[in-house]
C-alpha cells in the first residue's frame, strides 16, 4: 500500500476534473426513477452503459439484475468496489424538485447515491489507468433491501466468473451533518433474521366468541410478551433488537378469523444472543398458543438473513488514514457498532478482507434546525435512512466518489 498522503494526493489529482453537473444529473435521474429489489432494470442499464463507455468489460443479468464491470490494467491486485441499486416501497415526502415519479416507491436509503458514486469512481479510475496497476471489478448489486441480492450474486457465480478480489470496498449514505466519513474497525453492522409466525385458532361469528379460539387476541398477547425478550432476557451489556413489523388477521369486523400472521425481525451481534432470542420467540409463541387452547400448534419459521458485517481492522485503519489525509483529521471518527444490517460482507470470498464505511449526508440547514444540542440529539432529530423525508445533500456527490477512488488506489498503487 502507498502512503496515505500519496494516495490522497493522487486522488485529488485524478478527481479534479469531476463534473458536478453530470453527477447531479445522473443522481437526480436515478432518484426520479426508483426500482424495487430484483427489478432494477433501468438503473442497471444506466450503470452498465457508463461502465462500457469507460472501457470496462460488462456483464449484465448477474443474479437477474446485477451488473459487473471488469477493467484489467496490468499486473497487480484485484479490487472490488460495490454499490447497491434497489429502492424501497416508501412514498416520498421530501418535496424535492427531483422527487420520485413512481408513486409509492422512493430511494429512501441512498442507493441512488451509491450507484452514482460507483459509476463516477469507475470512470475516474479508468481515465487515470496510467497511475495504477491491477484489476478493478465494479459490482452493481441488486436487492440489498432484505431480498438477498448479495447471496443471489454468489449463487450465480460472481466469485468464480470474475477475478477473485484481494480486497472489497463499500460505503453507505448515512444521516449526520454532511462532510464526515465514519469508520469502525471490526464489527460495524449487526446480523439480521426474519421470523414468520402463524397462529392457528378457530374462526367463527363475532357474536359468538365462546365458540371460537380467537387468534387475534392470542397474537396480541404474543406481541406484548415479545417485548420482554430483549428487556428481560438479554443482558444490558449485550445488544439485540426485536421488531414486530407486520400483524395480519381477519377480513371483516364481525368475523373472528381462523388464523393470524406475524412477521418479526431480529437484530443481534453475537451468536449466543441470537440463539437465545430465537429460542425465546419460539417459547413465547408456543406458550401463548397453548394458554389460549389453539387447536393446532403454531408455526414459527426462521429465515436466516444477513450476517454481521465485520471490517478487517488493519484494512479499515489504512483506508481511514487515507480519508483523513483526503478530508481532514476531524472528518473521520469511529461510528460505533450499529444495529442496522447489510449483505455486503457476503460478496467477500472467505478470507478476503473488506472495509465498509459511511458518508454522512444531512444538509447543514436540516442539521441546524434539528432539536437538541448534543450530537446524539441532533442525530435522532434528522430524517434517517428509510424515512420518506430522507434527502441527502448534493454536496456529498463528489466526496463520495473520492472516498471510493482513494480506497481503490490504496491497493492498486505502490
Amino acid at each position: 500500500m502507498s502512503a496515505p498522503a500519496d494516495v490522497a494526493r493522487l486522488t485529488r489529482e485524478i478527481t479534479s476534473g469531476l463534473k458536478t453537473g453530470d453527477l447531479e444529473d445522473f443522481y437526480t435521474d436515478l432518484h426520479r426513477h426508483p426500482e424495487l429489489s430484483f427489478a432494477e432494470h433501468r438503473t442497471a442499464a444506466k450503470l452498465a452503459q457508463r461502465l462500457r463507455t469507460a472501457g470496462y468489460k460488462v456483464t449484465e443479468g448477474v443474479a437477474r439484475t446485477g451488473v459487473v464491470g471488469v477493467l484489467v490494467n496490468g499486473a497487480g491486485p484485484v479490487v472490488w468496489l460495490r454499490g447497491d441499486m434497489d429502492a424501497l416501497p416508501v412514498r416520498e415526502a421530501t418535496g424535492l424538485a427531483y422527487a420520485s415519479t413512481v408513486d409509492g416507491l422512493m430511494h429512501a436509503c441512498g442507493h441512488d447515491l451509491h450507484v452514482t458514486w460507483l459509476a463516477a469512481a469507475a470512470e475516474v479510475l479508468a481515465a487515470a489507468r496510467e497511475t495504477w496497476s491491477g484489476t478493478l471489478v465494479v459490482v452493481g448489486q441488486p436487492a440489498e433491501e432484505a431480498e438477498g441480492g448479495a447471496a443471489a450474486m454468489v449463487a450465480d457465480g460472481v466469485h468464480v466468473r470474475f477475478p477473485r478480489p484481494d480486497a472489497l470496498f463499500g460505503q453507505h449514505a448515512a444521516p449526520g451533518l454532511a462532510g464526515f466519513y465514519p469508520h469502525t474497525p471490526g464489527l460495524t453492522l449487526s446480523a439480521s433474521d426474519d421470523v414468520d409466525v402463524v397462529v392457528h385458532g378457530v374462526g367463527g361469528h363475532g357474536s359468538r366468541p365462546e365458540s371460537t379460539v380467537d387468534p387475534v387476541v392470542t397474537a396480541a398477547y404474543i406481541v406484548t410478551r415479545l417485548q420482554t425478550v430483549v428487556a428481560r432476557e438479554v443482558a444490558a451489556s449485550e445488544s439485540a433488537v426485536l421488531t414486530v413489523g407486520r400483524f395480519h388477521a381477519g377480513t371483516k369486523p364481525n368475523i373472528i378469523p381462523a388464523e393470524a400472521r406475524l412477521a418479526l425481525n431480529v437484530r443481534t451481534q453475537e451468536t449466543r444472543v441470537r440463539e437465545r432470542v430465537l429460542t425465546a420467540i419460539r417459547r413465547v409463541v408456543e406458550g401463548e398458543c397453548a394458554a389460549a387452547g389453539c387447536p393446532v400448534p403454531p408455526e414459527v419459521i426462521v429465515h436466516p438473513g444477513y450476517p454481521n458485517t465485520v471490517n478487517d481492522p488493519a484494512l479499515d485503519g489504512e483506508i481511514a488514514a487515507v480519508h483523513r489525509e483526503l478530508f481532514g483529521d476531524h472528518t473521520v471518527f469511529d461510528f460505533g457498532q450499529a444495529m442496522g444490517s447489510e449483505d455486503f460482507s457476503l460478496l467477500a470470498p472467505p478470507g478476503v478482507p473488506y472495509d465498509y464505511w459511511y458518508v454522512t449526508s444531512t444538509p447543514a440547514a436540516v442539521w441546524e434546525a434539528a432539536p437538541g444540542q448534543e450530537l446524539r440529539e441532533k442525530f435522532e432529530g434528522v430524517p434517517g435512512n428509510h424515512s420518506p423525508l430522507f434527502a441527502p445533500d448534493l454536496s456529498v456527490l463528489a466526496p463520495g466518489v473520492r472516498t471510493l477512488v482513494s480506497a481503490a488506489l490504496s491497493r492498486l498503487t505502490g
